[in-house]
């Protein structure tokens, strides 16, 4: 801590979504794909860690605090999720006509994911989840207005996480984080590289 720079910046977007299933075969875990998939235009998200407090009592006072930890949930928007995603997120059967299904039997793949929380400086926070499964969300409407301004719709995920064994750390962790400044990528590769096994491939 003693000599690092601390900085105060609140971040104002979010970018760069990126997912990837998960395989788990050989003895390293990575994605099944050449690399991350990219779902482009997310909104917002939300990366909820819930923990509470059991205390145990003593001599009519607190004698022990313990920490329990919950369910590791992820929330957000879209203002679209193209099909092919939404069949590969939520192990959904698509069949040659083109149709998706829903089902009761519909088995999500385990997937890894990493965004970018972006500042105006140039500078971004990326977070990752090493391994978790999305659920099923509404699919709701809207009519358009006769006149005026249209209003767009939406794309919603839920999606639950959990520990996975992520290189370089000694205990399983649920979530990652590293902030680059303006330019760089190193703590991004070093994140890609926790969650998905494999660097993202920059566009040129």
């Amino acid at each position: 801590m003693a000599g690092e720079e601390k900085k105060y910046l609140s971040s104002t977007g979010v970018d760069e979504f990126y997912y990837g299933v998960l395989d788990e075969s050989g003895a390293t875990i990575s994605i099944i794909e050449v690399e991350p998939e990219r779902i482009e235009f997310l909104q917002d998200i939300t990366v909820a860690m819930s923990s509470e407090i059991t205390r145990a009592a003593g001599d009519n006072k607190t004698a022990e605090l313990a920490v329990s930890h919950g369910a590791v949930t992820v929330t957000g928007n879209f203002h679209k999720i193209p099909q092919a995603d939404k069949d590969t997120l939520l192990g959904l059967e698509k069949i040659a006509s083109g149709l998706s299904g829903h089902g009761s039997e519909d088995n999500p793949p385990y997937v890894g994911i990493v965004f970018a929380k972006t500042y105006e400086d140039g500078s971004s926070e990326y977070v990752g989840l090493p391994k978790g499964k999305f659920l099923k969300t509404n699919i709701t409407g809207t009519t358009k207005p006769a006149t005026g301004a249209p209003t767009f719709s939406q794309d919603g995920i839920s999606a639950e996480f959990m520990d996975r064994k992520v290189t370089g750390f000694e205990k399983e962790k649920s979530v990652i984080s590293g902030a680059d400044e303006p330019g760089e990528t190193t703590k991004r590769d070093a994140i890609f590289m926790a969650v998905f096994g494999k660097a993202l491939v920059d566009e040129v």
